[in-house]
């Protein structure tokens, strides 16, 4: 840091086990992703290369070599995957994981609707290949999953081989974990916690407001994710209680 300030929180040091935050890179050009990692780079990381952007980028290699220079690790959109399962492709999006050179892979159901007993024999699958991500919840607005079942389904799929289970919001934040207009389901979210630790937990969470409510619920250690580049300082800054949504919510003294 710059200088010094007392009564800042303590964030766990990266390779981080929680206090993850995930980016969303929805195409950016390889002179964004070096200008992003310049200033941004030691707070990020992951990045999910969104939905199946990867497959139109037109220089993959190139921008996933650049993360991984920078210590940070890549996956693809739960939504390809979803798109190679959808077309009995499995073994070919296998291959794809192990030509890009990537660790990390998401499993997830948002846009398929599959038995549950099968995403957990995916998760398992890979898990023996890559670190597994799995996502719960339906990218359908529509579709309310309840309190017991999203707890179920989390602890299947850390069950099954999952490193953490991402909480879906879409990169819009208005459904999964939100109501429509971007408002956290508070009853969902603290029941979920009676169960799984919050540790295990990624929250996509694009909205200020979101990150604000998490970190304030849970501290500066809870995972985010789906957070746009240009928003990843601004988030560290919530994180440390340096920006008004925050500002007196770690502070151990008289002006409390």
């Amino acid at each position: 840091m710059n200088y010094v300030l007392e009564n800042i929180p303590e964030r766990a040091l990266k390779p981080r086990e929680k206090g993850l935050t995930m980016v969303m890179d929805k195409g950016l050009s390889l002179r964004e992703v070096e200008d992003v990692l310049e200033t941004s780079g030691d707070y990020i990381d992951i990045v999910k290369l969104g939905w199946a952007t990867s497959y139109v980028y037109p220089k993959l290699e190139e921008k996933i070599k650049i993360y991984k220079d920078a210590g940070i690790s890549v996956y693809f959109g739960g939504t390809l995957f979803e798109a190679f399962v959808v077309r009995n492709q499995f073994d070919d999006y296998r291959r794809v994981l192990d030509k890009f050179g990537l660790e990390l892979a998401e499993v997830s159901d948002g846009s398929l609707e599959m038995p549950h007993d099968i995403k957990c024999q995916y998760i398992r699958q890979l898990s023996e290949q890559v670190t597994v991500l799995s996502e719960v919840g339906s990218k359908d607005a529509e579709k309310i999953i309840p309190p017991y079942k999203w707890i179920q389904l989390m602890t299947d799929e850390l069950s099954a081989g999952a490193w953490k289970v991402i909480g879906e919001a879409r990169e819009s934040g208005n459904v999964g974990l939100f109501r429509s207009s971007g408002e956290v389901r508070t009853g969902l979210v603290d029941e979920i916690l009676t169960q799984i630790p919050y540790e295990k937990i990624i929250w996509e969470a694009p909205q200020k407001a979101q990150q604000v409510w998490f970190i304030k619920l849970m501290g500066s250690n809870v995972n985010l994710g789906n957070i746009a580049p240009n928003e990843v300082i601004p988030l560290e800054t919530i994180r440390l209680g340096l920006r008004g949504d925050t500002f007196d919510h770690f502070l151990n003294n008289e002006w409390k």
